[in-house]
């Protein structure tokens, strides 16, 4: 059984949030949130918020009788780049340099282990 969760416009590069995510790839969902609380990185706040959320989705849909949130593991997290706003500074002598504040979109896929067999 798999549950999603999707976290999306979130004002940060992709970059930064991919060196945080690596951590957490496979991890039980328990360890993840222990590694999360204690990394230093903004990027950890917002991989807790939608890890919590995406077990939140798996324990809703199968019910907390037949699933506990410790059984549950990560199976993929996606960092794609979202838009970038564009935006300009005043500089020296008349010119104008582009900033570009990019944003990202982050997709945990958590997972009870077990294989479902399809039917046909």
């Amino acid at each position: 059984m798999e549950a999603k969760a999707r976290a999306r416009f979130v004002r940060m590069s992709a970059r930064k949030v991919r060196r945080v995510a690596d951590l957490i790839r496979g991890k039980n969902v328990e360890e993840a949130l222990n590694i999360l609380t204690f990394t230093p990185k903004a990027a950890a706040s917002v991989l807790e918020k939608a890890l919590k959320s995406a077990t939140a989705n798996a324990l809703s849909v199968e019910g907390t009788a037949k699933l506990k949130a410790e059984d549950l593991r990560v199976k993929r997290i996606l960092v794609d780049g979202g838009p970038i706003m564009k935006r300009i500074r005043a500089m020296g002598m008349g010119r104008a340099y582009r900033i570009r504040k990019r944003t990202n979109h982050i997709t945990i896929v958590v997972t009870d282990g077990k294989e479902e067999v399809s039917e046909g």
